[in-house]
């Protein structure tokens, strides 16, 4: 099932700034192969359920990795069954009503 994610993945107990650990997470999401589009609060992903679920896995996976003892993350997912759709589908669509 395709679908599209909003993700915030939040490092705990690593200071003020999360630059080094948003760096890294979006990382893992580029090299997944699947559709990303960074946002000042997170990220947006397209594609499979399963892939998609298995790089926010592989996000928590790096992050332990580098120490950081702690990570949250939300998570907001859609899917269609009516037609497929894309991120930029779906910005495309607001700023033509705009």
């Amino acid at each position: 099932m395709k679908v599209i994610a909003d993700v915030c993945v939040v490092p705990l107990g690593v200071g003020v700034s999360v630059s080094k650990e948003v760096t890294a997470c979006e990382r893992v999401l580029r090299e997944s192969g699947l559709k990303t589009m960074l946002h000042a609060y997170g990220t947006n992903i397209e594609g499979e359920w399963d892939e998609v679920f298995a790089a926010v896995k592989r996000c928590h996976e790096v992050l332990h990795e580098m120490g950081v003892q702690r990570v949250t993350t939300s998570i907001r997912v859609g899917s269609r069954t009516d037609k497929p759709q894309t991120i930029e589908d779906k910005i495309h669509k607001v700023e033509q009503l705009l």
